[in-house]
């Protein structure tokens, strides 16, 4: 009889800490023993492959509601395909609130359409108006729901608070055990940039990175980060661009701050300089903060390797470049204020980091299993994902390591009709994804079901919790 029921025979494992060669045994769904001459029911031969835990996206936009009705072209199914061929098991993605309303209703849509999805999955419950109905009453219920992080944008006419508004929600998430997420950079100073831009005739998609340089996203990470301080409420912030924006998380885990970076591969891989390309083409590469240049890219590595920024996202924001609902959608000679930004990235974000990280030198294969699954699973509170170790879901993504391939957005499999990436080379790439246990992914065909996917509610953990260092030893947060 054999002991269990999948036996990942003869792989180089990759933990978050150490690399070896062993069989690790499945029974139910999760890691039952990671050692030598394994036997299982099904025996899959991972020789010559490393043996990865399944990617853990933290910020990933999917099938999110749009005013007005409807929701993005990213559905759950593509979207969860997508994510599978990319060696990517888990996400966690927004529920949006529209400005004037609650914030129950969006997230119970949300339930439903991610019961379509493949991969397992969490909420971040986007709060665009601190209304006290949501401050006091809506924001605890969710986060009893498992919904366990907010997200605020310090940007987007639809979407940006101010300061006052901010501090609610920081202290709305302090009383609720909740973390926040922040996406950072100056509303103002970019409507005024802006404004200038257009006013001078400059409105290709190439002056949107003019728009918000680097100083507007540093800006508003100092701001967001003195602001979480002055209320002891951990934050994330998102999409890092550059090394300035991350010395200003470095400063403040230097103070003792609970504050974490985040970038994505988008930083790495694209430049300004993508967006000047003839006509509307350079709207592929629009989105916020914007692509810098190499030089920047390079800083990053090193803010990679000293821990400073330790998640790596997707933040997959896909609008196809043609038809009516995407990048066009305000006609293709629309000035770059009104082209809608974000890129795709889904499936590419494994392949793109480990070409440019692991197969390059620049970072080892346990701070890359790190970056793209242990790190991010446990700054979420996602209870048994993000590592090989016994206990933990078998998430796992047999990797060829030195597989070369030329990216193209066939290989994408997504919703989107582009990818940033298309011609871009990368070394390594997945052949196999396993969810808790299943087969889910081989060879670049999903061969799990819609809805297999699971919900992910996220209890409390001590991460996150608030350090206990307030002015004058003041908590604000019990009164406003």
């Amino acid at each position: 009889m054999s002991e269990y029921d999948l036996v990942v025979r003869g792989g180089q494992v990759v933990t978050n800490s150490e690399v070896f060669n062993a069989d690790i045994g499945v029974s139910g769904g999760k890691i039952s023993a990671i050692g030598l001459n394994l036997t299982g029911t099904r025996t899959i031969d991972a020789q010559g492959m490393l043996v990865l835990p399944g990617g853990v996206d933290t910020h990933c936009h999917i099938e999110q509601l749009q005013e007005g009705g409807g929701a993005d072209e990213e559905s759950w199914t593509t979207g969860s395909t997508s994510c599978l061929v990319g060696g990517t098991t888990s996400v966690v993605t927004f529920s949006t609130q529209f400005k004037g309303k609650g914030i129950l209703e969006p997230l119970a849509e949300y339930h439903r359409r991610a019961k379509s999805a493949m991969v397992d999955y969490s909420f971040h419950q986007i709060i665009t108006d601190a209304s006290d109905a949501v401050i006091w009453e809506q924001i605890p219920q969710i986060v009893a729901q498992g919904v366990r992080s907010l997200k605020v944008f310090l940007t987007y006419d639809a979407l940006s608070l101010d300061d006052r508004a901010y501090l609610r929600v920081l202290a709305a998430a302090r009383r609720a055990g909740a973390f926040v997420t922040v996406h950072c950079e100056n509303y103002e100073a970019i409507g005024w940039m802006t404004e200038a831009l257009l006013a001078s005739g400059r409105t290709a998609p190439k002056y949107h990175a003019w728009s918000r340089p680097r100083m507007i996203e540093r800006e508003a990470t100092h701001r967001a980060i003195a602001l979480a301080e002055l209320v002891d409420q951990p934050i994330q912030i998102f999409h890092v661009s550059c090394s300035e924006v991350a010395a200003e998380i470095a400063a403040a885990r230097h103070r003792g701050l609970k504050v974490w970076g985040e970038t994505c591969p988008q930083y790495f891989t694209l430049t300004a300089d993508h967006m000047d390309r003839p006509g509307f083409e350079g709207a592929k590469f629009m989105c916020s903060p914007a692509p810098r240049d190499t030089a920047s890219q390079e800083a990053l590595w090193d803010d990679i390797r000293r821990g400073t920024l330790d998640v790596i996202s997707s933040d997959h924001s896909g609008w196809c470049y043609d038809g009516t609902r995407g990048k066009k959608v305000n006609g293709a000679d629309a000035n770059f204020r009104d082209i809608p930004n974000g890129v795709p990235g889904l499936a590419a974000r494994l392949p793109i980091i480990f070409s440019e990280g692991v197969a390059k030198g620049r970072i080892d294969l346990p701070l890359f299993a790190r970056l793209i699954a242990g790190n991010p699973a446990k700054l979420f509170g996602l209870e048994g994902k993000g590592a090989i170790a016994p206990g933990y879901d078998a998430d796992l993504v047999i990797w060829d390591p030195t597989r070369k391939t030329t990216l193209t957005n066939a290989h994408m499999q997504q919703a989107i009709d582009y990818t940033p990436y298309e011609g871009q080379e990368v070394t390594g790439w997945p052949v196999t994804t396993i969810r808790r246990g299943e087969v889910a992914m081989q060879d670049g065909k999903v061969q799990a079901e819609p809805g297999s996917g699971r919900f992910l509610p996220r209890g409390p953990y001590d991460l996150i919790k608030p350090t206990g260092n307030l002015p004058n030893g003041f908590d604000a947060s019990a009164f406003a």
